[in-house]
This record gives C-alpha cells, structure tokens and sequence, in this order.
C-alpha cells in the first residue's frame, strides 16, 4: 500500500491495500468500475436518505444567493443537479476524477435539459484548473475521503473561492450514541459491504468505504483542518443521528 505525506489516517486507506497504485488512481479506478450501478446502489444502500442530505447542505449554499458554483467530486453530479433546481439562475461547475462518473452525470444533465446549467470536467480536486476566487461557493458531498491529500485538496477548496464565500461539505460520520453505533457499525461492516459487492460485482468498494469511514477524522477533528486549511467559522452539524455530518464553512 502506498502512502504520503499527508499525515492524516484516511490518506492511506485504499481500495486495494496489494495494488502498486496511488490512493488517488485507485479510487478514479474503483469509480469508473461502478459507474453504471452507483446510483442505484447510492440510494439503495442509503435508503434514499442522503437526497435529504443533500438538501440540507445545499440550503445553506443557496442562503448565500451564490451566482458560480463548483461542486467538487461531483460522481455522478446528485448534488449539483440538486443544487441547480434549489438556486435558480446560478451556473455550477461539476469536477471529478473518475471520467467514467462524469459521463454518467451528462446522460442525466442532458436528460434533465440542465446542460446549459452545468458543466461536468474531468479535474483532480487536489489541482484544480481554476483561477483563485473564482467560486462564490463550493460544495462537495462524500468526496473529501476519498482525497489522497485531504489538506492540499481542502486548501484548493479555499483557494478558488471567493473571500466570504461558503462551503459546505457532507461526510459520513460515526455516531457515538447507543443503540445507533451498534447498529449502525454492524451494517457498515457486514450489510452494507456484502450487499454492495454482491450488485455492484467490484470486491473491495464497498470493503473500502467503511473503512475509509472509519479512518477519517470527522466531528471536531475536521472542523480543526478547515481552519488549518484558511477557512473561517467552520462548524459540523451531524445528520441522521450522527451518520453523516455537514460541515460548513466561509473564507
């Protein structure tokens, strides 16, 4: 397995601990693997709950009447098509790593007549193509895991935002409360990977998801690196008793 500088514990869990590649091609691999089945499988494993997540972050974006948006580690673009009906007028530019997923979003942008409001590219989070000050506001929901450099990626967040714009970041959490961390680590262990290798026919995604889970530092620890990373006011607001959290900040 490889490693970085990153000092931060979830940079060095990978899709395939044997695999002579870097955090960062593993996961663009793992997520063109599962392009075609990742929605399906997103809404299903959720139970359809994180379309309220999402709804939530984007209300905080959209209080900021933001005119540019850019939605980093869009997949499949969910959060930027949702944001897109949300804050009318506001034009979003939808990033990520896996060319695969970006496809997959434009079938839906096209479907949906949203072309001309959003725009998918194909860029890496951690080296953005962006000018600095560029966005009024940046989202990003269930990616920052996934970054090799969650610092350097943050830190370009920062970076092409505009001074006094928002962010707002979804992440999955662990809960602390009884029964719903017995509950929720048993399906986050057992369920969830069984059933989502089982249709998504790929080994070790839903293997890595709990584990890079579990190896990030959510809650207070990750409100501590936004502020390393220059962003101000950084808050965690957690979902859902605790399995998911959304953190906000400005810069």
């Amino acid at each position: 397995m490889q490693t970085n500088a990153n000092n931060t514990p979830a940079s060095v869990v990978v899709p395939d601990s044997n695999s002579p590649m870097g955090k960062k091609q593993q996961v663009a691999e793992m997520f063109n693997n599962i392009a075609g089945r990742y929605d399906f499988l997103n809404h299903f494993l959720s139970m359809g709950i994180d379309k309220t997540w999402r709804k939530k972050a984007i209300k905080d974006v959209a209080a900021t009447n933001p005119k540019h948006i850019l939605d980093v580690a869009t997949g499949t673009g969910d959060m930027a098509i949702a944001a897109s009906a949300a804050i009318p007028g506001a034009k979003i530019t939808a990033v990520d790593i896996a060319a695969q997923m970006l496809d997959e979003g434009r079938k839906k942008i096209e479907t949906q007549g949203l072309s001309k409001v959003i725009t998918m590219q194909l860029a890496d989070s951690e080296s953005l193509p962006f000018a600095d000050g560029t966005y009024d506001a940046v989202m990003c929901a269930y990616g920052v895991r996934n970054f090799e450099d969650l610092e350097k990626g943050l830190t370009e967040m920062q970076r092409v935002m505009r001074p006094g714009g928002k962010l707002a970041i979804l992440e999955f959490s662990r809960p602390v409360t009884f029964p719903v961390k017995q509950l929720y680590t048993f399906y986050f262990r057992h369920i969830l990977p069984a059933v989502g290798g089982l249709l998504s026919k790929h080994k070790t995604a839903y293997t890595y998801l709990p584990e890079s889970v579990n190896a990030f530092p959510d809650g207070k620890k990750f409100c501590v690196i936004l502020t390393g990373c220059g962003f101000k006011d950084a808050h965690a607001r957690p979902l859902t008793l605790g399995v998911t959290t959304l953190y906000t900040a400005t810069k």
